[in-house]
């Protein structure tokens, strides 16, 4: 293989990993002990923004959005219906990923094999985020249409985390745009 070949390579799979670490990050990770707040959900969770992990058990919101027993009852049955297949969908990306690294890492590279890895991470990522939105959208359907504004509204109130943290450090916020090329900085 040429320099030339190698450098592009190098990048390709420096950009790959760097997007499958940030779609890691979104990932729900494997519980230790529940499903709580401090469990991330992965992909296409901007639906319910900052209401995170099994927010219909929070006292606080179940007051504001008024919800039910039975309500509350039904996304723990949904929450358990789905759990085992995140963790597993979960764990298969990440073998996935930890298949590619000495791919990458080794003297010689074979793109070949590169090229299919990450195919097979991409797959993974994939079926993760599908399984990840059945299950959100199984929670969705419980909760009724003004229920589901309320989160929207609370959701657009309040940025996640990130953005947060992101203005807090002097950043870019949700609504901030860059200035303008010829404006002086």
């Amino acid at each position: 293989m040429n320099a030339g070949k190698k450098v592009w390579l190098g990048a390709v799979v420096a950009a790959l990993l760097t997007l499958a670490a940030a779609a890691g990050a979104q990932a729900p990770p494997a519980p230790r002990g529940g499903f709580g707040p401090e469990m991330r959900q992965g992909p296409g969770d901007e639906a319910f923004g900052a209401l995170r992990g099994r927010f219909w058990n929070n006292p606080k919101i179940v007051d504001a959005l008024k919800l039910t027993d039975d309500q509350r009852k039904a996304m723990d049955d949904i929450l358990q219906q789905h759990l085992e297949t995140l963790v597993d969908l979960r764990a298969n990306a990440e073998k996935a990923e930890l298949a590619l690294r000495p791919m990458i890492n080794a003297d010689q590279l074979d793109e070949s094999k590169i090229v299919a890895q990450i195919d097979q991470v991409a797959q993974a990522r994939a079926e993760l985020f599908k399984a990840n939105a059945r299950f959100l959208l199984a929670i969705r359907g419980k909760l009724t249409p003004d229920q589901w504004k309320q989160i929207q509204e609370f959701r657009d109130e309040h940025p996640p985390m990130m953005q947060r943290w992101r203005q807090r450090q002097g950043g870019p916020g949700p609504q901030t745009a860059p200035p303008p090329a010829d404006s002086p900085q």
